[in-house]
C-alpha cells in the first residue's frame, strides 16, 4: 500500500555530486520520519541520515558535513544530497519510510570512480 521509489544515481567522479529523490506514494495519510541507508556489495546495510516530519536531521559520522536530507511534505519526497563524494561511498541507497514495521524502495545505485 506504500511505494517509494529511489531515483537521481549514477556514476560520478570522486569529489563530484548528486542528489537523490525518493517519492513515497500510496496508503500515507500523515508525516512520517524518513531515512536513508546504503548497502555496498558484501556488506550490511548502514544508516546514512534521518529526518523527522518536522524537519530535524541525524547523520552517519562518515557522511556529516558532505551529505544533506531534505524533504518537501507537499510531494511526500525526500532528498539527499551528496558532495565531495568519495570512492567508499558507492552504493545501493534506500529510502525508508518509518510507519510501522517500516517501508523501503528497491534503491539507486552511486557509483563514485574516476
Amino acid at each position: 500500500q506504500v511505494q517509494l521509489v529511489e531515483s537521481g544515481g549514477g556514476l560520478v567522479q570522486p569529489g563530484g555530486s548528486l542528489r537523490l529523490s525518493c517519492a513515497a506514494s500510496g496508503s500515507i495519510f500523515g508525516i512520517y520520519d524518513m531515512a536513508w541507508y546504503r548497502q555496498a556489495p558484501g556488506k550490511q546495510r548502514e544508516l546514512v541520515a534521518t529526518i523527522t516530519g518536522g524537519g530535524r536531521t541525524t547523520y552517519a559520522d562518515s557522511v556529516k558535513g558532505r551529505f544533506t536530507i531534505s524533504r518537501e511534505n507537499v510531494k511526500n519526497t525526500v532528498y539527499l544530497e551528496m558532495n565531495s563524494l568519495k570512492p567508499e561511498d558507492a552504493a545501493v541507497y534506500y529510502c525508508n519510510l518509518r510507519r510501522g514495521v517500516g517501508y523501503w524502495g528497491q534503491g539507486t545505485q552511486v557509483t563514485v570512480s574516476s
